[in-house]
C-alpha cells in the first residue's frame, strides 16, 4: 500500500489573504488582526494628543462630548455602559466639563432620578474641532480603500461593538446585585 502524500508546497496554490476566505483564518491571521486594531486605536486617538493638551483635557473628556454630541439628552448610565469607564473616572471628566461650561446636566421629565447630558455652545465648539482632526484622517483612509473594504470595515466593528455588549450583559448578569440603577 503506498502512503499518500500531499503535494509539495510549490504546487499547492496560494492561500488567499485573509479576508478573502473567510471560512478559514488562522491563528496568525486573528494575532494580525488584533495588532492592527490595538495599533489603529492607539494611533486614532493619537491624533488628538496635541488638540487636548491645548484644551487641557483628557481622552476621556473627549469621548463624552463625542457620545453626548452624537446622542443628545443621554443619560449619565447610558453614557457610563457606553464608555464602560468607572464611575470615579467618569465623574471626575464630566464633573470637569460641566464646570467649564461645555456640558449641561439636567433631570428628565420622564424619570426625576435620571439625569440628562448636553453639550452647550462651547461643547459643540470643542467637539468639532476634535471630530475635524480625526475626520479629515479617516476621510483620506476611507478614499483609499474604496467603498465595499469601508462597508466591511463598518461591519466589523458593529460586530466587535455587539459582541463586546453581549459579553457585558453577560458578565453584568452573573455578578449578584449588580443592576442598571447601582451602576448609575
Amino acid at each position: 500500500m503506498t502512503e499518500r502524500r500531499p503535494p509539495p508546497p510549490a504546487s499547492r496554490p496560494a492561500r488567499p489573504h485573509a479576508g478573502v476566505e473567510l471560512l478559514f483564518l488562522r491563528d496568525e491571521d486573528m494575532r494580525q488582526a488584533q495588532m492592527l486594531m490595538t495599533q489603529a486605536c492607539r494611533g486614532f486617538a493619537g491624533l488628538l494628543d496635541p488638540l487636548l493638551e491645548e484644551m487641557q483635557i483628557g481622552h476621556a473628556h473627549q469621548r463624552i462630548l463625542q457620545f453626548v454630541k452624537n446622542e443628545p439628552d443621554i443619560s449619565v448610565g447610558a453614557l457610563l455602559d457606553i464608555l464602560a469607564i468607572t464611575k470615579q473616572s467618569m465623574a471626575r471628566a464630566l464633573n470637569d466639563l460641566m464646570r467649564r461650561g461645555l456640558i449641561h446636566q439636567h433631570t428628565s421629565s420622564r424619570d426625576r432620578r435620571m439625569r440628562l447630558l448636553r453639550l452647550t455652545d462651547a461643547g459643540y465648539e470643542m467637539e468639532r474641532r476634535l471630530f475635524e482632526r480625526q475626520r479629515d484622517v479617516v476621510l483620506r483612509v476611507y478614499r483609499d480603500a474604496g467603498g465595499p473594504a469601508v462597508e466591511g470595515f463598518r461591519r466589523v466593528m458593529r460586530g466587535l461593538i455587539e459582541e463586546s455588549r453581549n459579553m457585558a450583559r453577560h458578565r453584568d448578569a452573573q455578578a449578584p446585585g449588580q443592576t442598571q440603577r447601582s451602576r448609575e
